[in-house]
């Protein structure tokens, strides 16, 4: 398992997924739909499955002496890893942009860049992996059509979470802030978020490991 892992990090990353990474200085704009710099996160998981499929990596994986459940798993830390890292690369830049720019009265273009923000964000990940990943694994093969789906799950999610903090002038007064007096109220979303996305991540395992079992490659 230590080996595949190391194969994907090294071997399987596509050179768009460091460039995306340094999306997450965006938070530092001010009134901007934060959302937008974690989106790319899912494009550059959708580049890695392109490359991987036109190279031929997952048919070559899987002819070595390695069980087809490991070789999903692998795949599933890395999209966890990349998703990880881009929340911590985020996070300071967050910082450093309500240092420059407070906003305790709302962001008018979409939720604040604070805890609640990147709990949602974790939920995101957690529906774009449970959609994508387990329909790539039914082919292998396939990676547009996943990609489409898992869009439009997490658009119609960004949509509906965004216009709740914006119409509810509970959610919009606790959550799109800035206001460190309300960050009683948003880190519970952030562990709720937290948990949402290492649960998902687990059912998104088990579901593309019995996915890639049928396929005959």
């Amino acid at each position: 398992m230590k080996a595949l892992l190391l194969k994907e990090l090294k071997l399987a990353m596509h050179p768009t997924t460091y460039l995306f990474m340094a999306i997450g200085s965006m938070l530092m704009i001010p009134s901007y739909p934060y959302y937008v710099a974690f989106v790319y996160t899912c494009l550059g998981i959708f580049f890695i499955f392109l490359s991987a499929r036109e190279n031929k990596d997952i048919f070559f994986t899987a002819s070595l002496p390695v069980r087809k459940s490991d070789v999903v798993k692998s795949r599933v830390v890395t999209v966890a890893i990349i998703e990880l890292l881009q929340l911590a690369i985020g996070i300071p830049f967050a910082i450093i942009g309500i240092r420059i720019n407070p906003n305790a009265a709302g962001n008018l273009a979409g939720i604040e860049a604070n805890m609640a923000f990147f709990g949602l964000v974790l939920i995101m990940y957690g529906l774009f992996n449970a959609i994508y990943l387990p329909l790539f694994y039914k082919t292998a093969v396939k990676v547009g059509i996943p990609l489409i789906f898992a869009s439009i799950a997490v658009t119609i999610y960004v949509v509906a979470v965004e216009l709740a903090v914006q119409m509810i002038p509970v959610l919009k007064t606790h959550l799109d802030t800035t206001d460190p007096a309300m960050a009683i109220y948003q880190f519970p979303i952030l562990i709720a978020g937290l948990l949402t996305f290492a649960l998902a991540l687990w059912l998104t395992y088990r579901k593309s490991a019995a996915n890639f079992e049928k396929v005959d490659l």
